[in-house]
């Protein structure tokens, strides 16, 4: 039995509350349960200086953890003058994702940032960075588009991540804390609404697993973000 009483392909309960932030382009509030991410898309008239006269646009991400979004206060990174490990490793993987969704030639020479910061943890945050941000991104795009900034929408899929693992033996879909601070095996899925494959990271935090129990994660997460996709269309509705 999981903690949360849910099914092993049962997802926690997801919302996805675009507009949220009045300032921004594009943004969403995306919650996975008791994990809450804030995420913005912010448009700028420049892309990195690598990539200037190319006629190209640029997509990427920061992430962040608010000091009380976990159960004691973590320090800001900020304050510490350097960002960890573990959230330049999220940012970058969370920018990774959107530019799989997006023809960066079609954007033209703007730069368009997706933040992430996590209000509330309770697992899978990165995941719920992703399924958010895509919303942010997809209205910044809309947003550039009834400008006239842009002639062609340069989105071309949907992207989703959902997290799976090993618990108690068995695999689930959508871990939650209490079960991801326990788990056998980790693994976070980013796929596409057409059903290719983004980013794949799994790990075994014990014993090694099968390639058949492999193939079950996988079966649950295509499972997973075939019900986060279609949030992510409902709330463009």
């Amino acid at each position: 039995m999981r903690p949360s009483k849910r099914k092993a392909n049962e997802i926690r309960q997801i919302t996805l509350e675009r507009g949220f932030s009045a300032h921004a382009e594009g943004s969403c509030m995306t919650r996975f349960g008791n994990t809450h991410v804030l995420c913005t898309a912010s448009l700028e008239h420049r892309v990195p200086p690598w990539m200037k006269g190319l006629g190209r646009g640029w997509v990427t991400a920061e992430y962040g953890m608010l000091p009380r979004s976990t159960g004691e206060r973590m320090r800001r990174e900020s304050s510490s003058g350097k960002q960890t490990g573990r959230t330049l490793e999220i940012q970058r993987l969370i920018g990774r994702s959107l530019r799989a969704a997006i023809d960066l030639d079609q954007l033209g020479e703007f730069q368009i940032t997706v933040d992430c910061d996590v209000i509330q943890a309770d697992g899978g945050t990165r995941t719920a960075a992703i399924t958010g941000g895509y919303v942010a991104l997809r209205d910044c795009i809309d947003w550039m588009m009834q400008r006239e900034m842009i002639k062609n929408n340069p989105i071309t899929d949907q992207v989703a991540a959902i997290s799976c693992g090993i618990y108690g033996g068995v695999a689930v879909c959508d871990l939650d804390y209490a079960e991801d601070s326990a788990a056998q095996t980790d693994a976070n899925f980013v796929m596409t609404g057409s059903g290719g494959i983004v980013e794949i990271q799994g790990t075994a935090e014990a014993e090694p697993f099968s390639e058949e129990m492999f193939m079950e994660l996988l079966r649950l997460a295509r499972g997973g973000i075939k019900e986060l996709l279609e949030l992510q269309r409902d709330a463009a509705d």
